[in-house]
């Protein structure tokens, strides 16, 4: 739902801006990994083949979300306004990344309480 509303945020700018000169777009990641991320949204216990199911079979590497960032905002995106570039290796066409969570048994519920109200 955030990247719904984003969007729609990035939208409704875009038409007020864009007279001004002022372009909007947004970018939705995927996976990129990082130490703290991965400690919040993949705990010990949750599925680690995720990566294996995305449609390129990986994780994306921080330097295509940065080159990414670098176009949109250079003069060579000069025309795209009001857009959100999803970058997720195509795991959006597949699924929402947490149906793993469905299977889960209240103690993994549990735990995983327990691990964030100590850090």
């Amino acid at each position: 739902m955030a990247k719904s509303a984003l969007l729609a945020m990035t939208k409704s700018l875009a038409v007020e801006w864009g007279p001004k000169g002022v372009r909007l777009v947004a970018i939705a990641p995927g996976a990129f990994p990082t130490p703290g991320a991965t400690g919040q949204l993949r705990p010990q216990g949750r599925d680690e083949g995720w990566a294996a199911r995305n449609p390129l079979g990986r994780a994306g590497e921080h330097r295509e979300l940065a080159d990414l960032a670098s176009f949109l905002v250079s003069d060579g995106a000069a025309y795209i306004n009001g857009e959100m570039v999803v970058v997720d290796g195509g795991a959006h066409l597949r699924t929402s990344g947490a149906e793993d969570l469905l299977q889960w048994s209240n103690e993994q519920w549990e735990n995983q309480r327990a691990s964030r109200a100590k850090g």
